[in-house]
């Protein structure tokens, strides 16, 4: 076995972290058939079996001051008829407390599974954000009443709030399609305080969003997005967030028609709905690594099926560092409402990166001259670095199907912060 020294970019850990709990073919897994079923409101504090297998009928609610606990190594089991959901509502909690070697599992029981089976995991929470007001998942349910409303509200002004533990979880094939057109997505954070523990999450194969966040203050590490159709990481309306040595791994293949990026910051979706006297998103982004795999980059990239890695919208305020982006079209995208100033440089801020295998690097939306961002950037006092290496030899391991490494070789970072 090959051992190689590992760069202080990109995703760390003197071991693979991705060992043991992650799985990159979860369509090979046998999870066995269910013995239980979870349906309707969960009105008392409850606790998921590693003994049983689950499966989750409809909409499930965690009412408030209630509790669900679920033991490590707890498959449950998303209905796909029912279009199943889970909702920890906002006062509820929820233990997800899995283990490296016996993870909480979220499937689907669909055969052949497929991206959007089912719903997925809503969090929410009594944090801030800057909509008008406080806010409402209830568009996500096809089925509605008053309880449905009630359980569906979040929001408040506790950003220490805790929604519980979220830990060696992996939740596939959610991201259901909406009556709208949107999607669910896997892991959606509503106003989450900063109390709510979020490690060692995967989400694969999500039709939605993989990581979505509204609002709140959140710390997440050791995240993986595996092969998402829309976004693998989206903050808005407000969020404080810090993603820590996370993981998102793109397809050429598996992407929306509207473009997917592995990270999207917005502070609004429409102007009307939010309260600009009040803060926009504000990302914290380390160790990061974002790659796009392609056995042909530059023909994917001519026939429009590679994106950018980043985009950065209006009022929004973006740190990066020690972030590898390897294969995008280009590595990122500022909103066309962002003035290039002082101002909002300052706000958009990249240093100690390693952009390699991209099509160009930053850019402003529909402006091709980017030769202020490149020399504002490209300042040897941010660090960043620029490479074409091949991504097999970028990287330890990630031809490895089931153990793949996403660390970076030490070897291969050029010291240029020419492009």
């Amino acid at each position: 076995m090959n051992t190689f020294a590992q760069q202080e970019k990109g995703i760390m850990g003197s071991d693979n972290w991705l060992n043991n709990w992650t799985e990159f073919k979860p369509n090979q897994e046998d999870y066995g058939e269910p013995t239980k079923i979870l349906a309707g409101n969960i009105t008392e504090n409850t606790t998921l079996f590693k003994r049983e297998v689950y499966l989750l009928l409809g909409n499930v609610f965690v009412t408030e001051n209630d509790t669900l606990t679920i033991e490590p190594g707890t498959v449950i089991i998303g209905d796909y008829k029912t279009k199943a959901s889970l909702t920890i509502a906002k006062g509820a909690t929820i233990i997800a407390d899995g283990s490296q070697t016996d993870p909480i599992i979220f499937t689907s029981n669909r055969s052949p599974k497929r991206a959007g089976d089912w719903g997925g995991l809503i969090i929410l929470g009594e944090g801030t954000t800057n909509k008008f007001g406080n806010g409402s998942v209830s568009a996500y349910y096809t089925q509605q009443d008053d309880s449905t409303y009630k359980n569906s509200n979040f929001g408040g002004d506790n950003d220490a709030d805790s929604s519980g533990i979220l830990r060696y979880v992996r939740i596939e094939y959610s991201g259901r399609r909406l009556k709208d057109g949107g999607y669910h997505n896997g892991v959606h954070l509503a106003a989450v305080g900063s109390g709510t523990v979020i490690e060692n999450v995967m989400v694969s194969h999500a039709q939605g969003n993989a990581f979505e966040v509204w609002g709140g203050d959140t710390v997440m590490s050791n995240m993986v997005s595996y092969k998402a159709n829309c976004n693998d990481f989206e903050y808005n309306y407000g969020a404080k967030c810090h993603l820590n040595n996370s993981l998102a791994i793109r397809s050429p293949f598996v992407s929306s028609s509207s473009g997917s990026r592995c990270l999207q910051v917005l502070s609004y979706n429409k102007r009307e709905q939010v309260d600009f006297s009040k803060p926009g998103s504000e990302v914290l982004a380390t160790n990061l690594t974002f790659v796009n795999i392609s056995n042909n980059l530059s023909n994917d990239i001519r026939m429009g099926l590679v994106s950018e890695a980043v985009y950065v919208g209006h009022n929004t305020s973006l740190n990066m560092s020690k972030t590898v982006l390897s294969g995008f079209n280009p590595a990122v995208i500022l909103d066309n409402k962002i003035s290039i100033n002082q101002e909002n440089l300052e706000k958009i801020q990249f240093s100690s990166m390693y952009f390699n295998l991209c099509k160009g690097n930053i850019f402003v939306e529909n402006n091709s001259n980017n030769e202020d961002l490149e020399n504002w950037y490209g300042n040897s006092a941010f660090f960043n670095v620029y490479s074409k290496g091949d991504n097999s030899e970028t990287f330890i391991d990630i031809k490895n199907n089931r153990r793949p490494d996403y660390r970076l070789r030490i070897n291969k970072i050029i010291a240029s912060n020419k492009k």
